[in-house]
């Protein structure tokens, strides 16, 4: 257990040694980047040792070796928790993270803040490690901000661009909104438990609904839930490598995983899993519905993102936290390769984004395809690649769960959507007839660029498979049902390929429409940007406008100076003379020689 411990801290203390470095001479050199994911390989490699151990043994164990500080009764130490879901996490994580940075080594060559670039993004990695292996609500905290900050650096990367600044700063504000629940929960634990560990909260497990709710609006922030979703989309701003990061292994997943941890006091609490089972359904079926009809390729796979999430929180709402644990690690390796793909397509096609400004990319360009064909199937939950292992499990359990049937009905036709829209990126980008311009230089035969894809490739085929046998299963399936309940989600699944690829084909050759308030809405993203940051300030500058603009024109212009200058104004014009006619002019000749007349006589 001791060697466990060590080999954890290693592993941490590996990773921080380049962020050490960029103090030294070797920051400012070309080798750094190199450096940085040659130490993520390293420790990829550590990690794998507690994490073998673990799944030989089964024994969780927590390192408490740091204490910082103690107020009144409560104490503050340095803690972490080396459990099934932090070990099984931490190497997935790295081994994702190792082919994000080698494909930045090809995807940002050219930028000149190459070595800040990366120090950033291990930044972000450690952050998010600090979240999974956290004790204590404290240390948690300190992980949850850091993956915030990070994110908002590195989505306004090109600051330069006032969509880059616009979407850092939506994701900072979104994220306070959940941020608010956090410190909340945060401050009930202290006042009503006097502790932030966890232990000492699960064994207390205070039966309140306030805390709960905090934890959901943090994770619903976090997540990309519905309400809180616009960011994720837009964070698309971003590298492409930043938008690996933030959607397989960082950031987004952070959300779930806050719910998987404090799952032992939500699943008493009947009102707490059926509001995060809504919650999940709308958002999984919403997104999907946005995914539909983007023609940007990252929005699409950003979407699909917010979508899984939704799932995930479907499946913590089922009272299933590991099947939803399982399928964050399973995402994590076809997530990453999709963006990576995307990255690859955008870089050749000269930055084009446009699915509609593709097409015939699978002669031009056919690893690249291939792999995203093995991500956008693995994403569908095709059997025996990565995404079915959990994909189907979950949706076996929303057939056979005595839940909410309205929430699982729209999760399952969420599902077919996901089949869709994956369907709709494949015919559009890599099938067809070229719509790019004839002059551009593809070329995809640079290692930094086909390694990490290939690995990551490999991931989406058997990373599923070796998971699900290795780990220990600690919460048993659903295991006996009838056979049309176990071949739903993959009828579901071939439902959604099988529309997608009628309405491809009965499309293709028609003349474009308008288009209809349906594809309005998704492609508009359910109005709700528009909603949201649009119409709330303009009414709310429009009410202020009234009541001032009424004040200013009635006091300080009709009341006085205007009412003066418009009564001297009438006055003149009533006893003016001055009007231009004639006989007016011969009256006052005829009353003044009258009056002098009268005068002599």
């Amino acid at each position: 257990m001791n060697l466990m411990a060590s080999l954890t801290i290693i592993t941490l203390t590996t990773l921080t040694i380049p962020i050490a470095l960029s103090w030294s001479k070797m920051y400012k050199t070309k080798t750094y980047p190199h450096y940085v994911t040659t130490t993520i390989s390293y420790a990829f490699l550590i990690s794998m040792i507690p994490a073998m151990m673990f799944m030989q043994s089964g024994q969780e164990m927590y390192i408490s070796n740091w204490h910082w500080m103690t107020i009144q009764s409560m104490k503050l130490s340095l803690s972490f928790k080396l459990d099934f879901f932090s070990l099984t996490f931490v190497p997935i994580a790295l081994f994702v993270t190792w082919s994000i940075m080698e494909f930045s080594l090809w995807y940002m060559h050219s930028d000149p803040y190459i070595n800040r670039f990366f120090k950033y993004l291990l930044l972000f990695l450690i952050t998010m490690i600090i979240l999974v292996t956290a004790n204590n609500m404290f240390q948690l905290f300190i992980g949850w901000e850091g993956v915030g900050i990070m994110s908002f650096l590195l989505i306004g990367w090109w600051y330069g661009r006032t969509d880059a600044n616009t979407a850092a700063l939506q994701a900072i504000l979104y994220n306070r909104i959940g941020d608010i629940g956090f410190i909340m929960t945060m401050a009930w634990f202290l006042l009503h438990l006097n502790s932030w560990d966890l232990q000492q909260i699960f064994m207390l497990n205070p039966d309140n609904y306030l805390p709960l709710m905090g934890l959901l609006l943090a994770a619903a922030g976090k997540s990309a839930q519905f309400g809180l979703h616009p960011w994720l989309p837009s964070a698309m701003e971003g590298p492409t490598p930043v938008s690996a990061l933030l959607h397989s292994s960082t950031m987004v997943v952070a959300g779930v995983f806050l719910l998987v941890r404090f799952h032992p006091l939500m699943q008493n609490n009947p009102l707490i899993m059926t509001l995060t089972l809504c919650l999940g359904a709308i958002t999984t079926l919403f997104t999907a519905i946005c995914a539909l009809t983007q023609n940007d390729i990252k929005k699409i796979i950003a979407f699909s993102t917010s979508s899984q999430l939704g799932l995930m929180m479907v499946t913590i709402g089922l009272n299933q936290p590991h099947m939803a644990f399982l399928h964050i690690c399973m995402h994590a390796f076809f997530k990453a390769m999709l963006f990576m793909c995307s990255g690859s397509i955008i870089h050749n096609l000269n930055n084009e984004q446009d699915i509609r400004k593709m097409g015939g990319l699978l002669k031009a360009m056919p690893f690249t395809s291939t792999a995203l064909m093995i991500g956008s199937l693995a994403l569908t939950g095709m059997p025996f690649l990565t995404g079915f292992y959990s994909k189907d499990l979950i949706i076996e359990a929303a057939n056979t769960s005595y839940s909410n049937a309205w929430a699982l009905l729209i999760t399952l036709i969420a599902t077919s959507f996901t089949a869709m829209y994956s369907t709709r990126l494949i015919f559009f980008a890599l099938l067809g007839q070229p719509r790019f311009s004839t002059l551009t230089l593809i070329n995809e035969n640079n290692p930094t660029l086909l390694n990490p894809i290939k690995r990551l490739a490999m991931g989406s085929i058997f990373a599923g498979f070796l998971i699900s046998n290795l780990i220990p299963p600690v919460l048993m399936p659903q295991t006996t049902m009838p056979n049309y309940l176990k071949l739903t989600a993959l009828a579901v699944t071939i439902t959604g390929f099988t529309l997608a690829m009628e309405i491809s084909q009965t499309t293709m050759n028609l003349q474009p429409n308008h288009p209809t308030q349906q594809h309005s809405f998704s492609s508009l993203l359910g109005f709700y940007p528009s909603t949201m940051h649009r119409l709330t300030p303009y009414y709310s500058l429009s009410m202020s406008q009234n009541p001032a603009s009424l004040t200013d024109l009635l006091w300080l212009e009709k009341l006085l100076p205007k009412s003066i200058s418009q009564i001297q104004l009438s006055a003149a014009m009533m006893t003016s003379n001055q009007k231009g006619l004639i006989k007016l002019y011969f009256l006052s000749f005829l009353i003044s020689l009258s009056l002098a007349a009268l005068m002599f006589l």
